[in-house]
């Protein structure tokens, strides 16, 4: 298996390198310093299992979920000083979670888990791999959105912004509000070549609807949008704008 360690920490992320390493499943271990470099990693390596720290600065380890999609997330093990989290971690769908400091003992029963999980898993993950090689035609330029009784076809291009909101998310359209059953991430891979950018974990925009930026503070911004919305762009997904602007800010 391919196991990535994200811990803002070194001699964290190390202990748990470390203990890996030892293991004859591991076929690589993979390293980030932080959230951002963590969704870089996950998406472009796809690791079978993430140690992934709960906070970090900037993109903390609940944002990394956000940003991937739980659903696309590899195996996930929260990793963190404070107990507090357990309950978050479990919602969202955390194979298990490391107190720190954690003994070899409990390392060892999670890693039992994980190779468990895999080891009944292969055929749904072959399933996967065979999916990942067929190229994705399913781009749509409008929504499917049923309410109240009705049924509403909403084109991208009218949609100003759109908002996760737990298991659906909202979208903000002409000053109107619409409820649709999607995740964040899932509608940005599929909007975006629809003049769609991801701003913030919890934010997609519409390029095209955007009237100016105002300035917060430390990098991070505030975008006015037509009909009066308004969404911050973080410091965490300011890069991704400005590249699809072509320019800094």
């Amino acid at each position: 298996m391919r196991v990535l360690v994200v811990d803002d920490e070194l001699p964290a992320r190390q202990r748990i390198v470390d203990l890996l390493r030892k293991d004859p499943c591991v076929e690589r271990v993979l390293e980030a310093e932080n959230g951002i470099a963590a969704v870089d990693t996950i998406e472009s390596e796809r690791p079978d299992v993430v140690f992934l720290d709960v906070q970090m600065p900037e993109l903390d380890g609940l944002g990394v979920i956000d940003a991937i999609g739980a659903a696309n997330m590899p195996l996930t093990v929260f990793v963190t000083a404070y107990d507090q989290h357990a309950i978050r971690a479990f919602e969202a769908n955390a194979l298990d979670y490391l107190l720190k400091p954690f003994s070899d003992e409990r390392y060892e029963a999670t890693m039992t888990r994980i190779k468990s999980r895999l080891g009944t898993g292969n055929a749904h993950n072959l399933d996967q791999n065979i999916a990942a090689l067929i190229p994705r035609t399913s781009r749509f330029d409008r929504l499917v959105v049923k309410s109240a009784g009705r049924t509403r076809f909403i084109r991208a291009t009218d949609i100003d912004w759109i908002e996760a909101s737990g298991v659906y998310v909202t979208l903000h359209v002409a000053g109107t509000e619409e409820l649709y059953r999607a995740s964040l991430q899932d509608l940005a891979e599929k909007l975006e070549p629809f003049g769609f950018v991801r701003v913030h974990r919890s934010a997609l925009v519409n390029l095209d609807s955007i009237l100016h930026l105002e300035p917060i503070s430390h990098g991070e911004f505030e975008v006015v949008l037509k009909h009066g919305s308004r969404c911050r762009i973080s410091r965490a997904f300011r890069a991704r704008l400005e590249e699809r602007l072509g320019q800094a800010l």
